[in-house]
C-alpha cells in the first residue's frame, strides 16, 4: 500500500488561499502588513517540501482500478509553484519589498493551473474531476488576478474579485480534501 498525502497538500492550499484572500482584503498596504509574513511562510514551507517530494519521487502509482500517476505531476509540481510563491510573498512582505515579481510568477503559474484544471476535468482524472478541475481554474484565475492587484493595490474592486475567487477555490479544495480524507480513512482502516 502506498501513502497518498495529496490531502495534506489540499488542506495546506485551502488554508493558504484563505490567508491570501484575507491578506488582499485587509493586509496588503496596511500598517500591519508584515504581520502576514508568518502565515504566508507556513503555507509556502509545507507546499514546497511536500510538493518537491511528490514531483521528484513520483510515489503515487498506477493501481489496477485507477491510474493515479498523473497526480505526481499535477499536484506535486503545482504545489511547488504555490509553495515558492508563498515563500516569496512571505519574504517580500517581511522585508517590505514590492510584490510585483511575485505577482508575475503567480500569473504565469496561474495560467498553467488553468490548463491543468481543464485537462483534469476533460480527462476525468480524479474521483471528483469537475470540482478538482474548477478548483485549479479558480486558483489559476486568482493567481493572474493577484498580479493585477499588486500592480494596482489601490483598486479595491480588483482586491474583492481576487479574494472572492480565492475563497471559491479554497471551498472547492476543502471539499476535495474532505472527500479524500473520508475515503483514505476508510481504505486505511482495512
Amino acid at each position: 500500500m502506498f501513502i497518498d498525502y495529496i490531502t495534506l497538500l489540499l488542506v495546506n492550499m485551502t488554508a493558504g488561499l484563505v490567508i491570501l484572500a484575507a491578506f488582499l482584503l485587509r493586509g496588503l498596504g496596511a500598517a500591519t502588513e508584515k504581520d502576514w509574513a508568518p502565515g504566508l511562510g507556513i503555507v509556502g514551507l509545507v507546499a514546497t517540501l511536500a510538493g518537491l517530494h511528490l514531483a521528484l519521487t513520483w510515489p503515487i502509482p498506477q493501481l489496477p482500478q485507477i491510474n493515479l500517476r498523473f497526480a505526481n505531476a499535477a499536484f506535486g509540481e503545482t504545489s511547488v509553484m504555490l509553495g515558492v510563491l508563498f515563500l516569496g510573498a512571505a519574504m517580500a512582505v517581511a522585508k517590505g519589498w514590492r510584490l510585483t515579481p511575485v505577482g508575475i510568477y503567480a500569473a504565469v503559474a496561474g495560467a498553467f493551473a488553468i490548463l491543468i484544471g481543464v485537462r483534469i476535468a476533460i480527462l476525468e482524472l480524479t474521483k471528483y474531476p469537475i470540482p478538482t478541475g474548477i478548483g485549479f481554474v479558480f486558483t489559476g484565475l486568482a493567481g493572474i488576478q493577484t498580479l493585477l492587484v499588486v500592480l494596482r493595490p489601490g483598486a479595491r474592486p480588483l482586491r474583492i474579485i481576487a479574494a472572492f475567487d480565492l475563497l471559491v477555490a479554497a471551498a472547492l479544495w476543502a471539499f476535495v480534501a474532505a472527500a479524500g480524507y473520508w475515503s483514505h480513512l476508510e481504505n486505511w482502516s482495512k
